[in-house]
């Protein structure tokens, strides 16, 4: 895939999960869509693949989810497709439970004819309606931190998590699509929401008491490089995280002891270090892998995920693997749900 899914070393029971949006090369009559949909259905059940797809005026938008290895099959064939153009991936990242668990291949959307009914909409009781629209809302805010709260609620009231993941968050995901289908959401908008509902369904799969799920904020140490005087991309950093309700510390150290001294007071579970994304310093790689390194000795008893940030990054000059980071983001977008999963792995181990 885009970002080496298949290939990274990943557990054999994790999902790699990927959205994307591309635009149809001709406009397809609603036959067109049901053959396509069948012949996607029988694929994806032959690969163990699940999703949703949106088509509306001419653009589709996708989310899959199913083994790296699969994924990693199916996204050939995808990006090979002569129906569809200007593919663009707007997330990929590993998670360790399903969204579309009972969804070979959904489909929902419009033509320009009328609405596409290729799936019957479900009536949801409406106590659970209720819970469903609360779920969507936090999503669309990134309020991983609600969520939580949500879940543990949810867990209090004697819900199962098989529950909980059926009637509430597969249908939350529904609702995210049809907010797109709507106009009331951009695709940023639903692919954030989708993968905080992701984040929510592991959380009550895998955190083995209420009480667990509903602490389960995370800290995040946003600090520049030591010795680097460009600050932007960790100021706006720093917005996302307080957003998505992260507890935020910011460093700005003058030197490697300065960074290290931080993180053995503050003990965080994501730890960012950003160098200029303004002006390309290739010669800094090398002080920022022993910012890395020590970083990690640091933080050895509080096992901390790594990122690293700037233009070199952006521009794919260098790589995490470059500097022994966990995670290099090319922009600010989804970083916080990016750290949030890989804080969750770093959890389960």
């Amino acid at each position: 895939m885009t970002g080496g899914l298949a290939d990274n070393g990943v557990a054999a029971d994790w999902i790699a999960c990927l959205t994307y949006k591309s635009s149809a090369t001709a406009s397809p009559a609603a036959g067109d869509l049901d053959l396509l949909v069948a012949k996607a259905r029988a694929r994806n059940r032959s690969l163990g693949v699940t999703g949703m797809l949106l088509f509306e005026d001419g653009h589709f938008l996708q989310t899959l989810e199913g083994s790296p290895a699969a994924l990693e099959t199916l996204w050939s064939s995808i990006r090979q497709d002569s129906r569809h153009n200007h593919i663009e991936v707007l997330s990929e990242h590993i998670v360790t439970a399903r969204l579309f668990s009972d969804w070979d291949l959904l489909l929902d959307g419009r033509i320009n004819d009328g609405p596409l009914n290729l799936r019957a909409a479900v009536a949801l009781p409406p106590a659970v309606a209720e819970h469903v629209a609360h779920l969507v809302e936090l999503s669309l805010n990134a309020d991983d931190l609600g969520l939580n709260r949500l879940m543990a609620a949810f867990a209090d009231d004697g819900w199962t998590a098989d529950a909980i993941v059926s009637l509430l968050i597969e249908p939350a995901g529904r609702a995210l699509g049809d907010a797109w289908l709507d106009d009331e959401c951009s695709e940023i908008d639903l692919t954030i929401g989708l993968s905080m509902l992701q984040l929510a369904g592991h959380a009550v799969r895998y955190s083995p008491s209420p009480q667990t799920i509903r602490n389960s904020r995370y800290r995040v140490l946003l600090a520049t490089a030591p010795g680097e005087p460009h600050m932007l991309g960790t100021t706006l950093l720093a917005d996302q995280f307080l957003a998505s309700g992260w507890q935020v510390d910011m460093a700005f150290p003058a030197s490697e002891e300065a960074l290290t001294n931080q993180i053995n007071a503050q003990h965080p579970d994501a730890l960012d270090i950003g160098l200029s994304d303004a002006v390309p310093r290739p010669h800094a790689l090398t002080q920022l892998r022993s910012a890395v390194e020590h970083s990690r000795l640091v933080a050895a008893e509080h096992p901390t995920v790594i990122s690293v940030g700037g233009r070199l990054f952006a521009e794919a000059t260098a790589t995490a693997r470059t500097v022994g980071a966990d995670y290099a983001r090319s922009d600010v977008a989804g970083t916080s749900i990016k750290l949030a999963e890989l804080v969750q792995r770093n959890r389960q181990r």
